[in-house]
């Protein structure tokens, strides 16, 4: 019997027939047109027979009359012979009652091919499956250093927080969203982080909030949002930090963590007239303007907002007059402009220069969401009507 284990070599046979023919009817002129060319050792029943030949696999496709196929022949003979069997294949010149011309294709090594497998299989195996032996001094210490800070950490109240070892003796403390923000702050000197670990506020930040003075130092993306606007109406937090847009408190450097809380602001700074949360347009260059506002007119830290220079004050006038959309550079530039009817279709062509957009028509939600996700910076308009969120990167900024 035939074993696959020991094939060497695989014959391809192409053929051509005048007519349409069977499967069965190939194979039969196979045998039949083969017995006894080559004696009795080459015999293609015998050699099936004793297992050096494999069974004949054939493929047929009939077109318009004819017949075009391929035959496969799996050997475990040597070359030579394999190479003589093959070329009595192409003395067959009909198949039943039809013309046929038979071409070898090519002969296979099969050991080849699966000598290619192992090699390339040997390859990944040798990047990839080996453990790194090298051994640097320097990981070694960073990994003894790192595991000692984390070591440092606590957990306080009966809802077990993740919190830096000085939160409690503290007179501070600054409120960040997980236990990985926590481990990055202890990194670089930073003590008195506590995790709020979700966006429902647990009673033991809201207490440590009561008498202390804390600062919300959160992730500059929507879940950073939600949770400053859950705090903002739960618990007494002092000031408010935020990092670069789109970075992670447990992913930032220590400059991108030290200089969010050197420049924190009051949380007056964002709330509305009325108590309630408005985190609409602040990022962390915006806090810098923000201070200044309060610095120069205490009276009036419930409504601060980013000066306008006299270029875009220009372009306020411009538009407050006209049927049209403007979208501006960083430095109050037209880039292009639509009327304002088009604004929404516009806002889904803008290239990466366009940092703002200034309109004579009202916004609504659905043009601020996507004046976010396409990176603007600033929006300019005479009227916000129904706007239920507010996206911390974008400003928005009124005609008057």
């Amino acid at each position: 019997m035939y074993s696959p284990e020991t094939t060497k070599y695989q014959i391809i046979i192409e053929f051509e027939t005048e007519g349409v023919v069977e499967k069965s009817d190939v194979v039969g002129a196979v045998f039949g047109q083969t017995e006894g060319l080559l004696g009795e050792d080459l015999d293609l029943r015998d050699l099936q027979r004793t297992g050096r030949i494999g069974r004949i696999d054939v493929k047929t496709v009939s077109k318009k009359g004819d017949t075009k196929g391929e035959i496969l022949i799996y050997s475990s003979i040597d070359r030579a012979e394999t190479a003589l069997l093959a070329a009595s294949l192409e003395t067959i010149e009909r198949v039943g009652p039809c013309s046929s011309i038979f071409k070898v294709k090519k002969i296979e090594d099969i050991r080849i091919s699966k000598r290619k497998l192992i090699i390339e299989r040997a390859k990944e195996i040798l990047m990839d499956a080996f453990e790194e032996s090298t051994i640097d001094t320097n990981d070694i210490i960073d990994e003894v250093r790192e595991y000692s800070r984390i070591e440092k950490l606590i957990e306080i109240g009966p809802e077990k927080l993740p919190a830096g070892p000085n939160v409690c003796d503290s007179d501070a403390i600054i409120v960040v969203e997980g236990r990985a923000d926590v481990i990055n702050l202890l990194k670089y000197g930073i003590k008195n982080a506590v995790a709020v670990e979700g966006t429902n506020v647990p009673e033991t930040i809201i207490e440590l909030c009561r008498t202390k003075t804390a600062t919300a130092f959160l992730d500059g993306d929507r879940g950073g949002d939600l949770i400053l606007s859950e705090l903002l109406q739960v618990a007494d937090i002092d000031f408010i930090a935020i990092g670069p847009r789109g970075r992670s408190v447990e992913d930032m450097s220590r400059k991108e963590i030290i200089k969010p809380l050197r420049n924190k602001v009051p949380v007056e700074v964002i709330a509305g007239y009325d108590g309630g949360v408005d985190i609409s347009t602040y990022t962390s260059n915006v806090f810098e303007d923000s201070k200044e506002s309060l610095k120069n007119n205490p009276e009036d830290s419930r409504n601060v907002s980013p000066a306008c220079d006299k270029e875009l004050s220009k372009q306020m006038n411009e538009v407050k007059s006209s049927d049209i959309t403007r979208f501006l550079s960083n430095e109050y530039i037209i880039l292009n402009e639509y009327p304002s009817d088009e604004m929404e279709a516009a806002l889904n062509k803008i290239s990466g220069d366009v940092s703002g957009v200034i309109t004579n028509r009202s916004v609504n939600q659905k043009i601020i969401d996507m004046a976010a996700m396409h990176g603007l910076n600033f929006i300019v308009a005479p009227d916000f009507k129904e706007i239920i969120r507010k996206p911390v990167s974008v400003k928005l900024l009124k005609i008057p």
